[in-house]
């Protein structure tokens, strides 16, 4: 071959090789694998010439995978449901900027109740809206006699002690935001109060949002805190389950924005205008994904009796996205070293507790007065948060909750040895009074 002619030859093979790598689409994804594989095939069959590649992580470690490659992204797509993490992207200026066309903003709402839709700065955009719920399954409930709950203030009945699951906030964004719009909705003192006692009560804390619909799915356990499409595509498929959002809870969208500096720049737009035009949406419909679009008129198109959150009466919680983010580190780790990690102990306690009330009710002694008075001086102590909400604001502390430092492993030695104590000394005084009521 002449050296023009192999010129030529290696330079066309060298662009066929970029073309094809320009081909790429790379999201970061923490849904499950039947909503994503289910978008992967559509949009790979609308645009053949793109190869849509997934990397599954949970929320926060794919926040954490962003800021550790951001001077060299390697992904395109951001794609989860938990809005304060895109806020918190967006704070670190890893999402780059983008505005879909005009046509297809005219038909999405500005706002999902007081919730805006999208980010107003054009670095992320809800594709889906979420709710967060409980889930149960019928014949369990039925098995054991419990009533079905529809409040999260539901899940501190001593009833319910060993048959509820939920995954780690640390480990779920969609958990993360369960346990936020708690706190935002009940305030830091009594939000807290509420999860050290439905922590209390959990038989398990799963590693995994996924582990918690199929926990409640296989009667393994009750009832689950899950975001609202693990219980609607359950009771799609068949499931012998039911649904609820409580009152007091938050609906925010789920979102999609593209990575700055992204690789694939001109794939990821055209992934985005997927997502908010009529055919990404019909997808949430899907009864293996069971999701709600953000587009009203389609609910018109969707299956019978399908939830439209622009109709009902949903929410109660107007959910504050920037303070959430201020503060998710450190919710996140306070939630695992007063309650993942000392599960067994802060159960215990509270199992302890429920036996002391059970032998003071029916008590008539000289000193049943005194037991009760125990036994409300071992709840406090089991509902107790070691800390406030104003240090837990403070952005010295938050910072330092964002890497490794001496602030965060001290402050995390102290939460932990005060949950131990106090979780040890609330059992205590239960057993001391249920020894004198009896």
């Amino acid at each position: 071959m002449k050296r023009p002619a192999l010129l030529l030859w290696t330079l066309a093979l060298f662009l066929a090789v970029d073309s094809l790598q320009a081909k790429e689409l790379v999201i970061v994804t923490s849904f499950p694998k039947e909503l994503f594989e289910n978008y992967k095939k559509a949009f790979e069959a609308r645009y053949p010439g793109i190869n849509v590649v997934i990397n599954s992580k949970q929320t926060n470690a794919g926040v954490t995978y962003l800021r550790e490659t951001k001077n060299r992204p390697e992904a395109d797509i951001f794609w989860v449901s938990a809005p304060d993490a895109f806020q918190t992207l967006k704070n670190d200026g890893l999402l780059e900027k983008y505005a879909p066309p005009k046509e297809v903003m005219a038909k999405i709402p500005a706002k999902i109740g007081n919730f805006p839709v999208h980010d107003a700065d054009g670095n992320y955009f809800g594709f889906a809206i979420s709710g967060y719920g409980l889930m149960w399954n019928k014949n369990y409930l039925q098995g054991h006699k419990l009533p079905a709950p529809k409040e999260w203030t539901d899940l501190t009945n001593p009833r319910y002690h060993g048959h509820l699951v939920i995954s780690a906030p640390s480990r779920s964004g969609t958990t993360h935001l369960t346990i936020e719009t708690i706190l935002q909705a009940y305030g830091w003192e009594k939000g807290w109060t509420l999860l050290l006692n439905a922590g209390g009560n959990m038989g398990a804390i799963t590693e995994r949002s996924f582990g918690v619909p199929e926990a409640v799915i296989s009667g393994q356990y009750g009832i689950g805190v899950v975001i609202d499409f693990f219980g609607l595509s359950a009771i799609a498929s068949g499931q012998p389950v039911d649904f609820v959002y409580p009152s007091l809870t938050s609906v925010v969208p789920a979102s999609v924005a593209i990575v700055k500096g992204a690789p694939n720049m001109e794939n990821a737009k055209t992934f985005v205008n997927y997502l908010l035009t009529e055919p990404g949406q019909m997808q949430l419909f899907s009864p293996d994904i069971a999701r709600l679009p953000v587009m009203p008129d389609l609910y018109a198109k969707g299956p019978a009796n399908y939830p439209n959150p622009f109709k009902m009466k949903m929410g109660g919680v107007d959910f504050n996205d920037q303070l959430s983010s201020g503060r998710r580190d450190i919710v996140n780790s306070l939630y695992d070293h007063i309650i993942t990690f000392r599960h067994n102990e802060l159960k215990e306690a509270w199992a302890t507790i429920y036996r002391a009330e059970e032998t003071a009710a029916k008590g008539k002694g000289p000193n049943v007065a005194q037991a009760r008075s125990l036994i409300a001086e071992a709840r406090k102590l089991a509902a107790q948060v070691p800390i406030d909400d104003k240090k837990a604001g403070d952005k010295e502390i938050a910072a330092a909750f964002r890497g490794k430092s001496g602030l965060k492993a001290q402050l995390e030695t102290e939460w932990e040895n005060a949950a131990r104590s106090n979780y040890a000394k609330a059992k205590e005084l239960a057993d001391k009074a249920a020894s004198l009521a009896r």
